[in-house]
This record gives C-alpha cells, sequence and structure tokens, in this order.
C-alpha cells in the first residue's frame, strides 16, 4: 500500500476513535461473510464493524493517546465504532458472541477509557441508561417525599401539642378552682382556731 494511502486510512481510524463513544475489539477468526453482516446489523444504527490493519490501527491508536491498544492489536482484528449507547453496542456483541464463539472480545475504549474484555462484558450488563435514569428519578422523588414529610412532621406536631395543651387547659382550670377552693376553706378553718 502506498505512503499516502496508508496515512489516509490512520486518519480515518483516528477519526473514527475520536468521533466514537465507544471502539471494541475483536478477533473474528473463522466468522463467515454473513454472520459479519448480522454482527454490524445488531449494533445499531451510527455503529460500524470494521475489520482494520494492526500495524495502521496501532498508530492511529497512539495518536488519540490509546498506545495501551498496542498488545491487542494481534492477529485478525476487527474494532466496532459505536456512536450511541455503550451499553446496548457491548449487548449487541455480547449476545452475537454467545452464539457465535468465534468472535473474541479483545477489549476496547469506552468513553476516552481503555478497558480489558472482561469490563466490555460487565459494561454488556449494565441496564440501558434510560432505566438507570428512571431509577434514580425514582429514588430522588422517594427521598424529596420523604424530606418533605420530616419538614412537615415538626409542623404536625407542634399542632397536635397546641391542642392537647388547649385540651388540658379547661381540665386544670376546674381542677385549680377545687385547688383554690379547698385552700380557701383550710385557711378560713385556721383563722377561726386561732381567734378562739
Amino acid at each position: 500500500m502506498p505512503t499516502q494511502a496508508k496515512a489516509a486510512v490512520i486518519d480515518e481510524i483516528t477519526e473514527r476513535f475520536q468521533s466514537s463513544s465507544a471502539a471494541v475489539l475483536t478477533e473474528y477468526r473463522g466468522l463467515t461473510v454473513a454472520q459479519l453482516t448480522q454482527l454490524r446489523r445488531s449494533l445499531g444504527e451510527g455503529s460500524s464493524y470494521a475489520v482494520v490493519k494492526n500495524t495502521l490501527t496501532k498508530r492511529a491508536a497512539e495518536q488519540v493517546g490509546h498506545a495501551d491498544l498496542a498488545p491487542l492489536l494481534n492477529g485478525p482484528t476487527a474494532i466496532a465504532f459505536i456512536e450511541g449507547d455503550p451499553v446496548n453496542a457491548a449487548k449487541a456483541i455480547r449476545d452475537f458472541a454467545r452464539t457465535n464463539p468465534l468472535l473474541v472480545v479483545k477489549g476496547g475504549v469506552v468513553e476516552g477509557r481503555t478497558v480489558g474484555a472482561a469490563e466490555v462484558t460487565a459494561l454488556a450488563d449494565v441496564e440501558p441508561r434510560e432505566v438507570l435514569l428512571a431509577k434514580l428519578a425514582g429514588a430522588m422523588m422517594g427521598n424529596l417525599s420523604k424530606a418533605a414529610g420530616l419538614f412537615q412532621a415538626p409542623l404536625s406536631q407542634v399542632a397536635r401539642l397546641a391542642a392537647a395543651l388547649q385540651e388540658k387547659k379547661p381540665a386544670e382550670g376546674t381542677d385549680s378552682a377545687a385547688a383554690d377552693t379547698t385552700t380557701d376553706t383550710a385557711d378560713a378553718a385556721d383563722a377561726a382556731a386561732s381567734t378562739d
């Protein structure tokens, strides 16, 4: 391949690394063209799956700061460049690999960070973004409801205390009147006894 053509391929791979939310490196040895086409379709819209030359991909990876991908670039390599949600693409690759064990995930780059094969597989087990956001919103609403209850509790306690004091006040009024009557009677008896 002429040098100018190689430079163009390196530039294209570099651009793909930069514009993708994730890139998953795989070994495709033994898969048919029909199976690779099926994998490409399962990745979703905007994503692509391309067979790459290892030496050119190493140069492109170095240009974007992923020189640590070099050990993964041996043997027949194809890269899934993911434009959308990396979780959905990782699930598609995992599911395809289950039915086609010849596809081997080597590792990749997710959100600008180099990851191993185990992390790509773990990413496939994460729930979709929409589900996680819904759970987060539900948790926040639950906490807001609890907070509202906590803020409302002192007010209701004060109201109950005021009602209890108000109920107790008339009851105390009759008790204190009886006590005052008893005290007055005792004072009158003392006064009568002292005059005698």
